[in-house]
Formats: structure tokens, sequence, C-alpha cells
């Protein structure tokens, strides 16, 4: 079985016994979960359904976000899972999936189940062209996907007028005790007329982030802040809030929208600890606040 790795030789996956410290450690921890992520009080799901002309992105929760680009429908890394593992999910999805329009285009950055989630695929609207990282192509097959391309990094593909680029991340990925690394990860990257859209997926601060910018001219960028404390343990796979800034800042990109956080306890830090210690460091940046896109659940920007 063919294992994929990451740049520079980072292993992002940890063993069992760091495991089982950072379970010690976790229990000694007392975190305020009442506290989370406001939901959007005006939705526009009428546009959202009637829309094949504007461009638009609108944050569904975690790393699930519908884009409305050339008239496409896409959805990144769909789920509307009510449980992550043992927990249930602390906030509830912007838009439900009855309230989704008909996607045309899907893309997975990863494999693990909180940006895989074929029990969520199966409700989807519509008979979407599945885009994947190399090596999971074979289990949408099993599963009976027909639609379905693969990508390695760099490689790139047309579709609709959107040029689609698979780029690199630091991840790792793993669904059972056997398939540890056998597919790829990444972050994708949606060019057209109207904005060129870089949807990072999951990944801990690495090179890449240059290389990316050297290659392209970011208008948006979907970054993830949360799941990474305790930072000895996520560091190599989850970016934390003030490395996600020095990324948007080694990218020049224009607007920065943060994702993963808030939807699931993946982790020890909670979603408004991410968006405090987001808000710290672009400050301490002295970034401008209009490129700084905080987004409510369900919120539309146009």
């Amino acid at each position: 079985m063919k294992k994929y790795a990451n740049l520079d030789g980072v292993i992002s996956y940890k063993s069992f016994k760091e495991v089982r410290q950072w379970q010690k450690e976790r229990k000694r921890k007392v975190k305020d979960l009442s506290i989370n992520i406001e939901q959007c009080s005006t939705k526009n799901v009428r546009f959202l359904n009637e829309n094949r002309s504007q461009f638009s992105y609108t944050w569904v929760g975690h790393s699930t976000f519908l884009l409305q680009i050339n008239g496409l429908n896409i959805l990144t890394d769909p789920v509307w899972a009510k449980r992550m593992g043992l927990d249930k999910r602390l906030t509830e999805p912007g838009l439900s999936l009855e309230e989704i329009p008909l996607i045309d285009m899907v893309v997975i950055s990863h494999g693990h189940y909180d940006h895989l989630d074929f029990p969520t695929l199966k409700k989807i609207k519509g008979d979407p062209h599945y885009f994947v990282p190399v090596g999971l192509k074979s289990l949408f097959t099993k599963k009976g996907y027909q639609k379905v391309t693969e990508m390695n990094w760099w490689e790139s593909t047309d579709i609709g007028g959107i040029n689609l680029h698979f780029v690199p991340a630091q991840h790792w990925t793993r669904r059972s005790l056997t398939d540890i690394n056998s597919s790829h990860w990444g972050g994708w990257i949606f060019q057209s007329q109207q904005e060129t859209i870089y949807f990072v997926g999951d990944t801990g601060y690495f090179s890449g982030f240059k290389q990316i910018a050297d290659r392209f001219t970011i208008d948006t960028v979907f970054m993830p802040i949360g799941a990474f404390e305790p930072e000895w343990f996520m560091a190599p796979a989850h970016i934390s809030p003030e490395d996600s800034v020095k990324a948007f800042i080694e990218l020049q990109a224009n607007n920065f929208v943060p994702m993963h956080y808030s939807a699931y306890r993946l982790a020890d830090d909670t979603g408004p600890e991410a968006l405090d210690r987001l808000y710290r460091e672009w400050e301490k940046q002295k970034l401008p606040q209009e490129q700084l896109k905080v987004l409510r659940l369900g919120e539309t920007v146009l």
C-alpha cells in the first residue's frame, strides 16, 4: 500500500504513548463549552437556491462552505454529522441539508471523518462531481460514486470556467487501523474571473505557504484556526491562530476567513479561545480590520 508524506519529511501523527499523555492532560482541564459561535439571523436561503450568476460564499460550519462561482454550486468538506466520535456537535450547521441548493461539485481535503462524512454525501442534493486527493478514489468507487476525479499536489483541471488546483498541506490521514496515510491531504484553489479562493483544508504551519504564494495571487483564504491545543501535540497537524496569521501574511492574500473551530471538540481549545487569539494576533501584526472576515454560521458574503 502506497504511503503519502509531508513536505520536509514532517510526521504529523502521534504515537499511542503521546496520545495517552494528551488524554491524561485533558482530564485536568476544565473548559466552558456553553459559549459558542452565533448563527446568522439574516440567512437568504432563497437567494442561494436561485443564484447562478453572482459570486458568493457561505460558512456552514467547521470546514464546510457553500461556494457559488461561475454559476456552479460547490461544497468544501461537507460534514453535517451530529457527532464526531463520542462527542456531540457543539453548534448546528448554518444551513441544513434541505436548505442548500443542487450541488455541482464537491472538494475533499483529506480522509479524516470530520472532513469526509459519507452519510452526509448521501444526502447532498444534485449529482456532484467529487474532487479528492490521490488515494481516495477507490474508497469512493466502493461506495458507489462514479463522478470522482483524483488529484495529486500541484495538479490542476478546468471545470465550468474554474481552474481547480490541488496544493500541499501539512497533515496526515486515517480512517481505520490499517490505512494510515494511504491517501493524500491538501488544499484547493479555485481560480475564476470572479475570484481566486484558497481553501486550506487541515494543516500545520509549513513551508508550503510560501510555495503557494509564489504560484498564485489569492483574493480570499479559508484558513483553519482551531484544534491547536495542546500545541506540543497538535502543532504539526493543526495550525495555531498566531501561525495562521503568519501564513496569511506570507500568502499575501486580501481576505482571511477563519474556519475549523467551534463545531466539534477535536482538541482542548474552544471556539471562542481560537477567535480571541486570532483577534489579538491580528492587532499585534497591525493588519487592516476589513481584511479579517469572521463569519457567523450561515452567513453569506457576496
